[in-house]
């Protein structure tokens, strides 16, 4: 069973708004989503992402610095975390063409969880490490949350900039900034994981139905697509 806590901000505070929990891992089929957020179109993805024409064979996929300063610049986002967007794009687009992932859905995903790092004042560092460690409430059962077990006799809480769990970081955690670590507190790592959930079991996010089931498995509610619809448009505006 894949159990993912997703916690959202809202006023500039880290609200609960659901915990998804499926058999058969993040692709499994959704229900409930209004029909009019499956009719609508999957958010502009602002263009190709140009990659780094510094790059050698063998090397990391990486945006390149003049995509990145532009887009942090029309979109308000830090580079730090744009080039963690850009980065974990263009090596899904290299391993799984047809998932059609956009940064600025990730870009969608991270401010909502997380204002891209900075939520509660915290600064995004150089290295994709907020200034101090992002933890969500603990999944107590209490004021709406639900019950979710660390495992050591205490409550598990949502973790880092993507806002995962553990038990779904240890399947999907991911190395993206090539240090050889797999840190759920570095936007690099969390994005690529991120993008490898959203890409899971095939989804075609250039679709609108792929796009809004792959977003609602990451978060169980219409809200929560929407506000990450929004985002994602308001990243590549």
């Amino acid at each position: 069973m894949v159990v993912t806590a997703i916690v959202v901000v809202l006023l500039g505070m880290l609200v609960a708004v659901g915990v998804l929990i499926s058999s058969g891992g993040a692709g499994a089929a959704f229900s409930g989503v209004p029909q009019s957020l499956a009719n609508q179109a999957a958010p502009e993805q602002a263009g190709v992402i140009q990659q780094s024409s510094q790059q050698t064979s063998g090397d990391p996929l990486k945006a390149s610095p003049q995509w990145i300063a532009r887009t942090a610049q029309s979109s308000g986002i830090s580079e730090t975390a744009i080039a963690a967007y850009g980065d974990a794009t263009l090596l899904l687009t290299h391993t799984q063409p047809s998932c059609h992932l956009g940064w600025s859905t990730l870009a969608g995903v991270g401010t909502i969880e997380s204002a891209n790092g900075t939520i509660g004042g915290r600064q995004l560092l150089a290295s994709g490490l907020s200034t101090t460690p992002i933890t969500g409430p603990a999944l107590n059962g209490a004021g709406g949350y639900a019950a979710i077990g660390n495992g050591n006799g205490g409550w598990s809480s949502a973790l880092g900039p993507m806002q995962f769990i553990q038990s779904t970081w240890d399947r999907w955690g991911a190395d993206g900034n090539g240090d050889g670590y797999m840190d759920i507190n570095n936007i690099f790592d969390a994005a690529l994981a991120a993008g490898r959930y959203l890409c899971a079991d095939g989804r075609d996010l250039a679709t609108a139905q792929g796009w809004t089931a792959a977003i609602y498995s990451y978060n169980h509610s219409a809200d929560y697509v929407q506000q990450v619809y929004a985002a994602a448009n308001a990243a590549a505006s």
